[in-house]
Formats: structure tokens, C-alpha cells, sequence
């Protein structure tokens, strides 16, 4: 996708995405046989329900059939969430895995896997898991530390531990 299209695409659907308290996290054009797939992906705070993920989709397909943004040829539309396994990359994708278990691949080389507690302007305070028996550790880590960053998914969690909706400290009050 040009960049031109992609801007212009951009400047036409974000303001129908946030009309829905959503943030547009991605618009991509591939190619797929004779068609063309364009994919929207939606998010927010609280995540993206399926049905506002089809109502969205509704909306934006009248709007881009009214503008032509799109030009002559045939295109599928789609419009999703982030999967669980995308890359953090903004500010806001890192405060809404507070509580979860993120793979951080480090700017100087190296990973570190750790549960992000807080994320501030500047930064993340993590635990660090313990290892073998170990007590978990606090560490802190800067941004321009992170050169790739992803949700590790849990399915062994035990849910005292859980730091979703309680938040780490209400975890850790828990256990004592």
C-alpha cells in the first residue's frame, strides 16, 4: 500500500474509529488473487467486542464506498482486534498489559521475560519471576531499552496471582 493511500485511508476512518472510544492501530492493504484485503485493527482499554468490531465494519465499508478510497478493484474488508501475540510498541499497548508476562528482547542484546506492574511516561517497573525457588525481583526498564516486546501467553496462571483487573499490588496483598 503507498504511503499516499495509506495516509489517506488513516485520515478518513480514524475519526469514525474513535467516535467509538476505539484506537486505530493499524489499516494494511495486501494483495490475495484478484482481490485485495484490507484489514483494520481496533483496540481500547477495555478490548473490542465482536459486535463492535461489526458495526465498526458496517460503518466503514459505507464510508469507503462513499469516498472511493479504495479505487475500481475488488477488496475484502476486515476489521479485528490485535491478536494476543502482536508487538507492544506504543505507550498505551504496555499499560494495557499491566499484569501480564511479557518476552522483551533488549536493545543491547539479550531478553528478559517479566510481569509488567506500572507503566509510567518513561518506563516500565516489572517482577521479575523467580528462578528456582527463588523470590521474584523488581527491576526497571526504560524504553529506549526495549527493541521488541510481546505478551507471553499464561495458561497455567494460577489466579491468586491474577494482576488483570486487581492490579499486581491487590495480587501480591492476596497471597500474604
Amino acid at each position: 500500500m503507498s504511503t499516499t493511500q495509506s495516509e489517506r485511508l488513516r485520515e478518513l476512518l480514524e475519526p469514525l474509529v474513535t467516535s467509538k472510544d476505539l484506537d486505530l492501530e493499524e489499516i494494511t492493504v495486501t494483495p490475495a488473487g484478484k482481490r485485495r484485503v484490507l484489514r483494520i485493527v481496533v483496540d481500547s482499554d477495555e478490548g473490542v467486542l465482536l459486535d463492535t468490531c461489526a458495526e465498526l465494519s458496517r460503518e466503514i465499508s459505507d464510508r469507503l464506498d462513499a469516498d472511493d478510497a479504495m479505487g475500481q478493484g475488488e477488496y475484502v474488508l476486515e476489521v479485528t482486534s490485535p491478536g494476543a501475540d502482536r508487538p507492544l510498541t506504543e505507550h498505551r499497548h504496555y499499560a494495557r498489559a499491566t499484569g501480564r508476562l511479557v518476552k522483551f528482547q533488549l536493545a543491547e542484546g539479550g531478553e528478559l521475560t517479566a510481569r509488567i506492574l506500572t507503566a509510567d511516561r518513561d518506563g516500565l517497573d516489572l517482577e521479575v519471576p523467580g528462578v528456582k525457588g527463588r523470590r521474584p525481583t523488581a527491576r526497571r526498564l526504560a524504553f529506549e531499552e526495549i527493541a521488541k516486546a510481546r505478551v507471553e501467553i499464561e495458561f497455567n496462571r494460577k489466579s491468586s496471582s491474577a494482576a488483570g483487573a486487581t492490579g499486581a499490588g491487590d495480587a501480591e496483598a492476596e497471597e500474604a
